[in-house]
């Protein structure tokens, strides 16, 4: 664990004990769960060798990213042996306490976590690494448990917080781990709303990107502008063409993504090659990109949104056409593909998106 983590810790726990009498303020008790969770998200006992915490992909100095160099180049992270790969890019974890519980709404799904939506809430998510045979490794919730009570600091932040018997029953437990690491997820700290955009300081270049934004390229029919603190998405699934990370595939001898279909509440066979649609918020430093992380640059996005369906069309990453779907069933079209932007305008919706980063990770862009 972080030092700062450990010394909030302590805090929460003395706090507790210097006033044992007194009823615990909702304020109080969130507080004490977001500093357990903060030392939890970055304590690496917790994976099966003792290598691996929630941080290690999910770098909170490096805008909640895995920013670590590995074979394939970041698009997805190796797990805590050492070499086996994941299938998806670690998404950032800020503002995702704003994305809705999965939903399904005349035939169209919205939300939850993951790019497939198959956590319900951060809760669910925070579960999924600790077990997942490519990330942490952990057998089961149990031996997560196990490790969290080697710690006594933990033992009594978790009696404090849940009661006295919170431990002694494993599955409940686990989910209180996962709770203290959702609540850490959900703290302002992580979603600040402090970026160039939020304080109104555009300069006339990302002006005429967000004025392109909203119209001539049509991203806000996916990434939508709809409040004075916006995401930049309507939560909801789409199948944009991306293609097939190839060397992701080769090193990691995983088949076809079939995105949303892979989720177990989906069983509509449309539905294959669909994600949820990412927030914008930090875009510009969190590279690589789409959820395979086969574009390495901002700028490859754009164009693959503006020229996806133009005959000749060139990936500037790879010198080559852009390659075929991944899966083909029901490409978005009409909203991208073709969008007859110049370059000079695709230059300027990038500097658009590069003033939604916090102020924290602008020295990252």
């Amino acid at each position: 664990m972080r030092a700062t983590a450990i010394a909030a810790l302590f805090l929460s726990i003395s706090s507790y004990a210097s006033q044992p009498q007194l009823e615990q303020t909702k304020a109080s008790l969130t507080s004490s769960k977001v500093a357990l969770g903060q030392a939890l998200f970055s304590d690496q006992n917790l994976s099966l060798n003792r290598t691996m915490s929630c941080a290690t992909c999910h770098n909170p100095d490096h805008g909640f990213i895995d920013n670590r160099y590995n074979v394939t180049d970041g698009a997805v992270s190796v797990g805590q042996d050492g070499h086996s790969l994941g299938d998806r890019n670690a998404p950032t974890v800020t503002y995702a306490k704003f994305t809705p519980a999965f939903y399904e709404r005349n035939g169209f799904f919205f939300g939850g976590q993951f790019f497939d939506g198959r956590a319900a809430d951060l809760v669910e998510q925070a579960k999924g690494p600790f077990l997942d045979g490519s990330e942490m490794q952990m057998p089961n919730a149990k031996a997560v448990v196990e490790r969290v009570m080697e710690n006594d600091e933990y033992v009594q932040a978790f009696k404090n917080i849940y009661g006295d018997k919170i431990l002694n029953d494993s599955n409940k437990a686990f989910t209180a781990v996962a709770d203290a690491i959702a609540q850490f997820e959900k703290s302002d700290s992580i979603s600040p709303f402090d970026s160039k955009f939020d304080k109104g300081l555009l300069n006339e270049q990302e002006r005429r990107g967000l004025k392109l934004f909203k119209g001539k390229a049509m991203c806000i029919k996916c990434h939508a502008v709809q409040s004075s603190r916006p995401l930049f998405t309507n939560f909801g699934y789409r199948n944009i063409g991306v293609p097939a990370n190839t060397k992701v595939r080769q090193l990691n001898g995983k088949g076809i993504d079939n995105g949303l279909f892979k989720n177990p509440s989906v069983t509509d066979v449309r539905k294959k090659g669909k994600f949820r649609i990412s927030g914008l918020r930090n875009i510009a430093v969190t590279a690589p990109y789409m959820h395979n992380g086969v574009f390495k640059e901002l700028k490859t996005v754009v164009h693959f949104y503006n020229t996806r369906d133009v005959e000749g069309a060139i990936n500037p990453e790879t010198n080559m056409p852009w390659r075929a779907p991944e899966v083909t069933t029901e490409i978005i079209t009409g909203n991208m593909g073709d969008l007859g932007l110049s370059d000079a305008e695709e230059d300027d919706i990038v500097a658009f998106l590069r003033t939604l980063t916090d102020s924290k990770y602008s020295h990252l862009d």
